[in-house]
């Protein structure tokens, strides 16, 4: 890192390779959350059907069962594997933002599954499986930017330690070079 006009450090120019660093770890954190998700969308909908099956319950509120038991089936697998490098120390409150976040993309869900079951009277089992899904879609975009912002934050990144040649690298102060010189000579 240079030093300004101003001798404050300037910050480091933003390199192709940090750039593709930067969005090599993004795509990673989307492929692992879209698997965690995929396998919590399967126990959603396996949860729902299985519910409105076995039970009398109403459409809604098997999907709401359905979502609250995905909401424990996702924390469970953000925390421990999307999220396992991210920061461990503040678990209540982590937690709490969790259930805070997973509580509003549950209305969202369920209130398209809400919105077509008792608004447009589309409740036949195939109508109420495709507006859980289209509910859970718009919810996951919520969650996704929720739990990344707000309840798994990144660890800050360390400066590297510099090295033995960033010494040699660095500028002298031309006093102290010329005591050095002058030192040699007598």
């Amino acid at each position: 890192m240079g030093r300004g006009s101003s001798g404050l450090q300037s910050s480091p120019p933003v390199s192709g390779k940090s750039v593709r660093q930067r969005l090599d770890r993004l795509v990673r954190e989307v492929a692992k959350f879209g698997a965690v998700g995929g396998a919590g969308l399967l126990v959603n909908l396996l949860v729902f059907n299985l519910v409105r099956h076995v039970t009398d319950l109403q459409v809604v509120r098997a999907s709401v069962i359905a979502t609250v038991v995905a909401i424990i089936f996702n924390y469970i697998g953000f925390r421990y594997f999307t999220y396992r490098d991210r920061d461990k120390s503040r678990r209540t409150k982590e937690l709490t933002l969790f259930l805070l976040f997973s509580a509003v993309g549950l209305v969202i869900e369920n209130g398209v599954l809400y919105a077509a079951t008792y608004g447009f009277g589309w409740d036949s089992p195939l109508q109420s499986n495709i507006f859980k899904f289209l509910g859970i879609g718009i919810a996951t975009l919520f969650r996704f930017w929720s739990y990344r912002t707000w309840v798994f934050r990144a660890l800050p990144v360390e400066e590297p330690a510099p090295t033995a040649e960033s010494f040699l690298e660095s500028p002298r102060e031309p006093a102290a070079q010329e005591r050095r010189v002058g030192q040699r000579v007598s």
